[in-house]
């Protein structure tokens, strides 16, 4: 057995011995998924008369995770591809990572949308009968061309330790011996063949993933000539950007924490890198946000003032004054910036987990305060909160994630094997 074999295969001996944290981990996760089930299972019995949802306002909480969820998928993929197509190495760890959080991220975000469908059961619809001249039927299939290009990549980037496994006597080793064929084998003229692969679907993603999967679904809401607040060019672009923000703190927060309860040794370099990355994409994110607020006060039009006074000054506006702005940019941006916690391991994830509750505070203030304002005069206001069964199925859903994301890594070769230059904290 080679040296990388025999180092694959005393990983995967670790990762099998279950740890009192992980078993707490998944017996918690577990729990809030059989709750959240329940309640799943009560809006699919009773419809979305469990919701607070109405003809006034027909998209809530469960939008506003889908598109965060697409934009950690997309965010995720982009960053893998820095790795695959432009040959930043700098973050090769973090590329297996990326893409297996992209298919989750994508697993969690349709998992929203089927909740919010009045007839989830005719989700398939879409693809059987095509409308053609329907965005949403197009971002459908690009969704699952995206996804199976994310699996593609995913087994291309695993197939090498995966052949390595096979031959190990453990969990992991089963596995890859059901992934993998009789015959396959591991050599240098193999892995530059899966490189190549690797490069050639990235590069095919990258359009895929700015034009039809985020940018997509930003031009979901851009189209909707009766809301304001979303018939805006800048939408699909915003989303894009914001996509990298979320992408890029979340796969830096869960470096982190992972090599905290593990505890392996954290690449500072790399770590702080990220941040700094993060940062800028906050502050392309957050000029594009600004200047279209800047438009909306412009045009003087009621329904681009009341849309605005409604996200900043209304009782909805402690999730743009607090969370997006506060939370979300103004504390990890001061954490980034300041000496004394620029390179401080536990701030900038303070940062990055910051950053993600930022962007979904951004997702809420896109689509619930836009509702609230009524289309024309005489037209009735809408008024939304999530009801209980809402944020339970929210939750649920969220759990289902991370033990999707818990127990593939446990099967599977997602963690880096390769030696790198680390410091610990």
């Amino acid at each position: 057995m080679s040296t990388d074999a025999k180092s694959i295969a005393v990983e995967s001996k670790k990762a099998e011995a279950a740890s009192p944290i992980f078993k707490w981990w998944v017996g918690i996760l577990s729990i809030l998924f059989i709750v959240g089930g329940y309640y799943i299972i009560e809006r699919l019995v009773v419809g979305l008369t469990t919701t607070n949802l109405s003809s006034f306002t027909p998209w809530g909480a469960w939008i506003a995770f889908y598109i965060f969820f697409v934009g950690l998928s997309a965010g995720s993929f982009l960053l893998s591809s820095l790795i695959f197509v432009f040959g930043m190495n700098q973050y090769e760890r973090l590329g297996k990572m990326a893409l297996f959080t992209a298919i989750v991220c994508m697993i969690v975000a349709l998992t929203f949308v089927l909740m919010d469908l009045g007839k989830p059961f005719r989700s398939l619809n879409a693809v059987v009968y095509w409308n053609v001249t329907s965005i949403l039927a197009w971002e459908i299939h690009f969704y699952i061309v995206y996804i199976s290009l994310l699996v593609t990549e995913l087994y291309l980037a695993m197939r090498s330790d995966l052949v390595r496994l096979k031959n190990v006597d453990s969990l992991k080793g089963k596995v890859a011996r059901l992934l993998t064929f009789k015959n396959s084998e591991v050599s240098e003229a193999t892995e530059k063949r899966d490189h190549r692969w690797l490069k050639i679907l990235g590069i095919i993603g990258i359009p895929l993933a700015i034009l039809g999967v985020h940018g997509g679904t930003g031009a979901i809401f851009a189209v909707v000539s009766a809301k304001a607040a979303w018939n805006t060019g800048l939408f699909p672009i915003i989303f894009v950007v914001s996509a990298m923000v979320s992408g890029t703190a979340l796969l830096l927060s869960m470096y982190i924490i992972k090599q905290k309860v593990s505890k392996k040794p954290i690449d500072e370099a790399m770590v702080v890198s990220l941040a700094k990355m993060m940062i800028a994409f906050l502050f392309i994110d957050l000029g594009l946000q600004f200047y279209e607020y800047l438009v909306g006060v412009y045009s003087l039009a009621d329904s681009q003032l009341q849309g605005l006074a409604t996200m900043m000054g209304s009782s909805y506006s402690w999730s743009f004054w607090g969370v997006q702005m506060f939370i979300g940019a103004v504390v990890p941006i001061f954490i980034v910036f300041w000496k004394k916690t620029s390179h401080n391991i536990n701030a900038l994830l303070l940062a990055s987990v910051f950053v993600v509750i930022g962007i979904i505070g951004v997702r809420f203030n896109i689509v619930v305060p836009s509702q609230i304002v009524p289309i024309y005069d005489g037209y009735p206001a809408g008024n939304y909160f999530p009801t209980l069964n809402e944020w339970m199925v929210s939750i649920g859903i969220g759990a289902m994630g991370l033990l999707i994301y818990t127990f593939g890594e446990k099967l599977l070769p997602i963690e880096d094997t390769h030696p790198t230059n680390e410091t610990g904290d």
